[in-house]
């Protein structure tokens, strides 16, 4: 199982660095579900079914559609892929940062795990239902600060990928 997780991280860091390192953002929306969908899934695989399952649904059902949205506002007629030049300097520059980051840290912390369902006989509620419910009663304040930021986030791409078009305000 040990294998697995570190299998899940390693595709992890490769959808994250494909994100980070490509101008096309053809290229970039597919990093972003390999590191979405990977994440939730290391997500479920410690025990938190109910999260993991939440933000699959938030990151693939809304986040994607606003990325392919700009994306098609950006539309390039010769998007550089990941294996041109530019490209490949970036891939090996996070790569390298990534790998000495975690031998770095290795020293440290390891490579345990913590399962959240590790004791389950003494469990009486599952840790993930538990932890909903206190991100709803508890970080409520926050939730709606995260919204209006994803709002603007949305708002501020959307301007970005606009240009100097004006739609039908435009000139003839």
């Amino acid at each position: 199982m040990m294998y697995f997780f570190n299998l899940f991280l390693l595709c992890l860091v490769v959808g994250l660095v494909g994100v980070a390192s490509n101008p096309a953002p053809y290229f970039a929306a597919l990093g972003l579900a390999v590191a979405a969908g990977v994440g939730c899934g290391i997500l479920v695989g410690h025990g938190g079914s109910l999260v993991g399952l939440m933000l699959f649904l938030i990151y693939l059902g809304g986040m994607l559609v606003v990325f392919a949205y700009s994306a098609a506002l950006a539309a390039e007629p010769f998007p550089e892929g990941w294996g041109e030049g530019s490209v490949k300097m970036y891939v090996v520059g996070y790569m390298l940062g990534v790998g000495g980051t975690a031998w770095c840290i290795w020293g440290v912390y390891g490579s345990g795990w913590v399962v959240v369902d590790e004791f389950k006989e003494f469990f009486i509620v599952r840790g993930d239902i538990s932890g909903i419910s206190l991100m709803y009663s508890v970080g409520g304040g926050m939730l709606v600060v995260c919204a209006w930021v994803l709002l603007l986030c949305l708002f501020v791409v959307l301007e970005l990928t606009r240009g100097l078009s004006r739609g039908a305000l435009r000139a003839v």
